[in-house]
This record gives C-alpha cells, sequence and structure tokens, in this order.
C-alpha cells in the first residue's frame, strides 16, 4: 500500500538501471509488470534470478518482441498501463514496432519512460557505452581519486543507478503526476551522462566561485583536506571522518588527544596534520576507535563491509535491511508515515505470477487466451 499503489507499470526486460528504477517504483506499491524475453541467452545472464534483488516486487510475462504477434500483444498491455520502462538503445523500440508514436495510439495517457547512457539525442547517443565512460564525459569520474593518482571508478553507482535508475524513476513519477493534470502522456529521456552531470552540480557552484581545484585531491571534500578522509586502523580496518565543521574538527581532536593540531585550514601544515591524525589511528583498532567516538559528533564513521552494515546497530534500529526469500538487502527508502513503501514479493522467474498479473490489469479470459495466442507467456 505505498505512494503508488494502483499505479501501472510496464518494465521491458534490461540490464542495470532501467530494472532499478523499475524496482523503485515497485517498492512504492507500483504494479511493475516486467515483460520478459523468453530465455536470456542473448543477455548473458548467469545468476539465479532468485537473486536478483532490482527484480523483487515485480511479476513477469515473456513475449518474443522480434515476432509481430508478440509486438501485438505487448501493445495490448501498454494500453492498461499508466508507464512504460525500456532500456534499449535509441531506435530500438521503434523498429520493434512499440515506439512512442505507435504507444500514444493506443494510450494517449502513457508515460514513456527511457533509459540510455548518452540520451536519444546527440552524436553519441547510437553509441554503446557503460557506466565508466558516462561518468568520464560528464567530468565526475575525473574528480574520484588521490591526488597524484588516477582516476578511480566509484563502481557504478554514479551512472547506472545515482544518475539513471533514480533519475528514471522521479522522471517517471514527474510526468504521472503531469498526465493526471493534462490527460496526455509523454516520453521521459533519462540519460545517464545527464543525471550524473546533476548528481554534481553543487560542485558547479565552487567552480564558478573560484572554490574548487580540479586538480583530484586537492579539495575538502576529495581527500584534499586530512579531517575529510578514511584512515588505517591497527587491524587493518579503516575509519572515516569528516570533521568539516570548526566544533566538529575540535571534537575530533579531543577524542584523539590531539589538542595541539595545527589550525584547522592552515593548509601548509595539512601534510604534517594527515601525519599526525593517521599515526593516532594506527594505534588502535577499528572498533576501539568506535568506542573512543561513540556519542561524539566528531563525524566519525567505521568503514564497513556491506555484511558489517547489515547488522550494524543503528541499521538494526532502523531495520534499513531486510530479508527477502533468504536474500539479505537493503529495505525500500525513503519512508512515508501514513503509506509505507514495502516489498510485496521475490524477484519472479520468467512468466512468474503473470496469468494473476493480467487479471488485475484488467484481461478477462477470452483477453488472456488471445494474449497467450499471441505468443504471450505465464506460469505460476
Amino acid at each position: 500500500m505505498g505512494p503508488l499503489s494502483g499505479i501501472r507499470v510496464l518494465e521491458f526486460e534490461a540490464i542495470g538501471p532501467a530494472p532499478f528504477a523499475g524496482m523503485l517504483l515497485a517498492d512504492m506499491g507500483a504494479d511493475v509488470l516486467l515483460v520478459d524475453r523468453p530465455s536470456a541467452s542473448d543477455l548473458g545472464l548467469k545468476r539465479e534470478r532468485w537473486y536478483d534483488v532490482m527484480l523483487r516486487g515485480k511479476r513477469s510475462v515473456t513475449l518474443d518482441l522480434k515476432s509481430p504477434q508478440g509486438v501485438e500483444a505487448a501493445l495490448e498491455l501498454v494500453a492498461r498501463a499508466d508507464a512504460l520502462i525500456e532500456g534499449f538503445r535509441p531506435g530500438v523500440m521503434e523498429r520493434l514496432g512499440i515506439g512512442p508514436d505507435v504507444a500514444f495510439q493506443r494510450n494517449q495517457k502513457l508515460v514513456y519512460g527511457r533509459m540510455t547512457g548518452w540520451g536519444q539525442t546527440g552524436p553519441l547517443a547510437p553509441r554503446a557505452g557503460h557506466d565508466i565512460n558516462y561518468i568520464a564525459l560528464a567530468g565526475v569520474l575525473h574528480a574520484f581519486g588521490r591526488k597524484g593518482d588516477a582516476p578511480v571508478p566509484p563502481l557504478n553507482l554514479v551512472g547506472d543507478f545515482g544518475g539513471g535508475g533514480m533519475f528514471l524513476a522521479f522522471g517517471v513519477v514527474s510526468a504521472l503526476l503531469e498526465a493526471q493534470r493534462a490527460g496526455r502522456g509523454q516520453v521521459v529521456d533519462a540519460a545517464m551522462v545527464d543525471g550524473a552531470a546533476l548528481l554534481a552540480a553543487m560542485f558547479s557552484g565552487f567552480l564558478a566561485a573560484g572554490q574548487w581545484s580540479e586538480e583530484r585531491g586537492a579539495n575538502i571534500l576529495d581527500t584534499g583536506a586530512p579531517w575529510y578522509d578514511v584512515y588505517e586502523t591497527a587491524d587493518g580496518k579503516h575509519v572515516a571522518i569528516g570533521a568539516i565543521e570548526d566544533k566538529f574538527f575540535a571534537e575530533l581532536g579531543a577524542r584523539l588527544k590531539l589538542i595541539d593540531l595545527p589550525p584547522q585550514y592552515d593548509r601548509s601544515r595539512w601534510p604534517e596534520m594527515r601525519q599526525r591524525i593517521g599515526a593516532a589511528f594506527k594505534s588502535k583498532t577499528r572498533d576501539e576507535w568506535g568506542r573512543i567516538f561513540a556519542g561524539s559528533d566528531a563525524c566519525f564513521a567505521p568503514v564497513l563491509s556491506w555484511s558489517e552494515a547489515r547488522s550494524h546497530e543503528h541499521s538494526r534500529s532502523r531495520e534499513s535491511y531486510i530479508d527477502v526469500a533468504g536474500v539479505p538487502q537493503p529495505a525500500p527508502a525513503p519512508r512515508f508515515s501514513r503509506t509505507a513503501a514495502a516489498v510485496s514479493r521475490p524477484p519472479p522467474e520468467r512468466g512468474q505470477r503473470g496469468a494473476q498479473a493480467l487479471a488485475d490489469w484488467g484481461f478477462d479470459a477470452g483477453a488472456v487466451k488471445r494474449l497467450e495466442s499471441l505468443g504471450l507467456g505465464t506460469k505460476e
């Protein structure tokens, strides 16, 4: 019964950011029906779908979209959807016969969500790419890394999921709200290169004001400052500190018993400060420092692995992680005071729960038989 309860979303099978957007919508209560290929051989997926967290909360039907009959079945589903999500290269859906123009003829209120790396237009639009390429072109990858070292890819979190799937989900919800007023849908062109650039909006202001250097590791937030960095502890683990404000910096010094640290913003003495802070942290284990900093405002946190994060007392108190069919994973976010988000069901196998989904979408027995004759597959 999340805030999107009653919204029907048709998601075409893809990898990465598109299914992540579908997961976000499903977590919020949307009824997400996944149009799967009959098999995954051309996607190269090797793990069991049971472990594909981004498919949670969805139901599935299978269709061969390369057949005219499969396309017709897809369009009949389009006619009953509020939104559509696809993650193909530009032009693929049009070549299949399920592009926006055709879809809007079947359903003028449809929100047509498109997820690509480079966008629907521009000289790179038809080219292949991955997260690392999109964030490189957006200027974001250049900023990750230590002084004098090469840029370090931040997993595929900034392009695929932060700049991609999250912006697609946001765009779809925004367009759904507008469609309620206008009575017409529209295309949402979500490009990872755009989203990654927008995530870095704050730094545009810093650059314009002369408050940010494009040299890596030379700024407050990019490991340039010794009081905003990661330090190794005696047991080979790490802690993170972010004591930006002067009162928090003072608290950091007090907890480390380094009361005579140089002035916080004296850059000429940052190397000395870094050496002293590093030596202090190296004198005790990560968990010992956790106890020393407990209850402080020094902006301290242990660097936890994913497995450790699930068992931390703060995560447990907020129930930030859940178990779905034996797979530990993050709980839906954000939280709502009335319409709580939840994971309604585990990831489906191909076609699983599709029959009930069709009934819930208003297809009677005769219509279901017609869809099956067009090649639509379901199983329970």
